[in-house]
């Protein structure tokens, strides 16, 4: 097999191939986005308290957030924008969600801090340690408070 020289001093193997070309350079890489927990935290720093205490929950918890049909009926996004559509997730999440009771009752606990309204406090029984660490630390911020330790003591 003989090689063909470009103009350039580079050589093709395809003997074949008379034509002289220039090899083109890779394309720039595209931005990569930023993962969504960023963007929401973003948005939601615009956004008044509560909703700023739900969208650290949400993040924070990671699960039902790492969920696409959770992430389907709350998150507005595409590439200039995103946000939590609140109204339209609590109308439907639980009809359109098949949640465990910890779910539930994180969601429930969440969404009320996000647009504060009456809910059962009995629902912090089903959230397990996790969640109601991170629960507590969402009320937390909801009152002003910057940071509070949640967990045991040895």
């Amino acid at each position: 097999m003989t090689s063909t020289p470009y103009l350039d001093g580079a050589r093709t193997t395809d003997p074949l191939s008379r034509q002289i070309t220039t090899p083109t350079a890779a394309p720039d890489p595209e931005p990569t986005p930023s993962p969504l927990s960023d963007r929401l935290t973003e948005w939601a720093r615009t956004r008044d308290v509560g909703e700023r205490a739900a969208v650290a929950a949400l993040v924070e918890e990671g699960d039902v957030l790492a969920r696409g049909d959770v992430r389907d009926l709350l998150i507005v996004e595409n590439e200039a924008v995103v946000f939590c559509d609140w109204p339209r997730f609590e109308a439907q999440y639980r009809c359109a969600l098949v949640l465990d009771e910890g779910e539930d009752a994180f969601l429930t606990l969440v969404l009320a801090t996000a647009f504060p309204r009456l809910v059962p406090l009995w629902k912090v029984e089903v959230l397990g340690d996790r969640r109601l660490g991170v629960v507590l630390r969402a009320l937390a911020r909801l009152a002003g408070g910057g940071t509070i330790f949640v967990g045991s003591r040895s």
